[in-house]
């Protein structure tokens, strides 16, 4: 007999935000089914990681039409969460057909699948405020913003931006995306800037002898925590009409003041250890992005618990805590600094 508790189907459960969903709607009471391409490497890594949220794992192939089909149906979700898909900036540029294949196409299918397996069926998106492109001063871009995507990843999630409003304008279906602002936690792979610049600063408190390659350190974002942005992504879902919502803390600060607050927390000089790099930058980036989340307050009640300094603070903790002893030094000659205007190596 099917149990009578609420299914959710995460869709991409290993990643940050896929891990950290599963433990919140374990808490809740959910059923929940996580998709991974590898779903025996996968439940390692959420189990490594002590997010073991007696979420069962199955193989899924998000830009199979069959692959999606067979899941969907089968498990008969109430509620999915779309967070797979390539989710690096920097790499789209390198990879931009897999960019588009694994975030737009894998999206369409998603819709398709739920528009003829069950219409009931409510549905989570996920968007990057990436799709806002370049936000001048003084501004910030809610939900009716210009689109202006710098990069394959903005553009591909610019395309599932656009399917889910089709979608839900054609079919009726309780479709909608949270456009998020970058968000880490201590789960964030350390190729992420910000988990790259604390572990690194982490590591020279240590006696590590470590120099931080970085491209432009003025480009200006809002950085928030994981976890404050996986409530928001459920409260969509439990609203009786969907929408779009922009998520955010609604503070905007340069890479250089993450530098800062980050090397404070160890009293160190950042300018002893970090050094430009030309491969950090990317052809087309944001120079400054900022947003206005006042609608998720309005309309969820949700707001974030934590901001930029909450979140650099937080990890340094987790990264001190984590350093064994100390590595062999590196002797590494860095490169004249640059005040180049392109963007850094920032993953959003």
């Amino acid at each position: 007999m099917r149990s009578s508790k609420r299914r959710a189907l995460i869709v991409g459960a290993t990643g940050q935000d896929g891990m950290l969903l599963g433990r919140y709607l374990t808490r809740r009471g959910y059923e929940i089914l996580g998709t991974s391409r590898n779903s025996v490497g996968g439940l390692k890594r959420v189990r490594d990681f002590g997010l073991d949220a007696s979420m069962s794992l199955v193989t899924m192939l998000p830009s199979d039409f069959r692959s999606v089909f067979s899941v969907i149906q089968k498990f008969r979700p109430h509620e999915v969460y779309n967070l797979a898909g390539q989710t690096s900036v920097s790499l789209s540029f390198d990879q931009p057909v897999e960019t588009m294949e694994s975030i737009s196409h894998s999206n369409l299918i998603l819709l398709e699948v739920i528009r003829l397996v069950d219409r009931c069926i409510r549905y989570y998106n996920a968007v990057s405020t990436e799709i806002f492109g370049n936000i001048e001063n003084g501004l910030a871009a809610s939900e009716l913003a210009v689109l202006n995507p710098r990069s394959p990843y903005g553009v591909a999630k610019s395309s599932s931006y656009w399917l889910v409003r089709n979608y839900r304008e054609a079919y009726g279906l309780h479709l909608s995306s949270g456009i998020l602002s970058n968000h880490e936690s201590e789960f964030r792979p350390t190729s992420f800037v910000i988990p790259k610049i604390v572990s690194t600063a982490a590591k020279i408190s240590k006696s590590h002898a470590e120099t931080l390659f970085l491209g432009n350190i003025d480009i200006q974002r809002d950085w928030g925590w994981a976890e404050d942005y996986i409530e928001a992504m459920w409260l969509m879902l439990q609203r009786p009409e969907p929408s779009d919502y922009v998520i955010g803390t609604g503070r905007t600060v340069s890479l250089k003041y993450i530098l800062n607050r980050a090397f404070e927390n160890f009293n160190l000089n950042w300018h002893n250890f970090v050094a430009f790099e030309p491969s950090e930058l990317r052809p087309t980036d944001i120079q400054r992005s900022a947003i206005d989340p006042s609608k998720a307050y309005r309309d969820l009640g949700w707001r974030a618990l934590h901001d930029v300094d909450a979140v650099v603070d937080r990890l340094s903790k987790f990264f001190e805590s984590s350093q064994s002893t100390p590595a062999p030094p590196r002797v590494i000659e860095p490169r004249p600094w640059s005040n180049s205007s392109h963007a850094s190596h920032v993953v959003g």
